[in-house]
């Protein structure tokens, strides 16, 4: 059976095809329609047929994206990408392509790929952080991805920061509309953000990951926050789920201090007297999204289609 994934981004679409082993025949990335519905459909519909005519087979199809299906209403529900909110992707994309199609929140698509071959492949829990523009999660335990009966499972990012430090309250204004939320904090958006609030200086996560190794003090002192605030967001994490395995992917997964100072961190919030949970770099990049969303083709007893 082949298998066609799309990961659809705020700015770029990526799809590709794999075979029932899990090898990929081919691949494609375009840019996102910005802000356009019917012509995001069109997009992923063009992108399908296209790596169909290149495989030369019809293909089933599953799509990552940002926020998720109501259970309730069949509509979109919190997406950062704000046209989509309130629409019926499933049920129109189903109209495009003619056949039934897949659908998960973005971060349920790394984590799945990442719990299946990955760098989480073979552990019996994995939770899987997105941090980049925004902060999402997802759950997958024994190769199961879990959504739960409000389609939220693993929505750490707009959780409150746990154990907030005077200085930290209330915190950012979140577009979700309450304050303080994880993903605030943890964004790129919101590490430029604090670095920008204490030193003056305007500079992306990058930047700062380049002069922290650099020895630049400031940015040095910044990650540091950034650290202890990572390791208290996962900490609470741990306190309720316990995976073996929390896999780091998005921008923020290419500072690799974070994998040591992370953990170095968490020990004081963890309410045990070890910590055994191991904070790995995703394997597949920024292409695990949609990998995830192929293998949503193996996940049944999600969707009795």
């Amino acid at each position: 059976m082949i298998r066609i994934g799309i990961d659809l981004g705020g700015t770029k679409i990526e799809a590709l095809a794999m075979d029932v082993a899990g090898r990929v025949l081919v691949r494609r990335r375009i840019a996102t329609p910005a802000g356009d519905y019917h012509a995001t459909l069109q997009a992923m519909t063009g992108l399908v047929l296209d790596l169909e005519s290149e495989i030369g087979e019809k293909a089933k199809v599953g799509i990552g994206m940002p926020g998720a299906l109501s259970r309730r209403t069949g509509r979109v529900k919190n997406s950062n990408s704000v046209c989509l909110n309130g629409r019926p992707v499933k049920q129109d994309i189903e109209q495009y392509l003619q056949r039934v199609v897949r659908i998960a929140n973005d971060a349920d698509c790394f984590a799945l790929s990442e719990a299946s071959d990955g760098a989480g492949a073979g552990a019996g829990t994995v939770f899987g952080v997105i941090a980049g523009t925004g902060t999402g999660g997802g759950i997958v335990v024994n190769g199961a991805l879990l959504s739960g009966p409000n389609a939220i499972a693993g929505e750490w990012g707009h959780n409150p920061l746990p154990w907030p430090r005077e200085s930290e309250s209330p915190g950012p204004d979140c577009y979700c509309g309450r304050q303080g939320c994880i993903e605030t904090w943890l964004s790129g958006p919101g590490l430029a953000r604090d670095h920008a609030q204490v030193t003056g200086y305007v500079a992306d996560a990058h930047e700062i990951s380049r002069q922290a190794l650099e020895g630049d003090a400031a940015a040095g002192k910044t990650l540091a926050r950034y650290a202890d605030r990572m390791a208290r967001a996962l900490a609470s994490v741990i306190n309720i789920l316990d995976p073996d395995v929390i896999v780091l992917g998005g921008g923020i997964s290419n500072i690799s201090d974070l994998y040591k100072s992370v953990p170095e961190r968490w020990d004081d919030y963890v309410f045990s007297d070890c910590v055994d949970t191991r904070l790995v770099r995703a394997r597949h990049g920024d292409s695990s999204g949609v990998h995830g969303a192929a293998w949503l083709w193996t996940a049944e007893s999600l969707w009795p289609d």
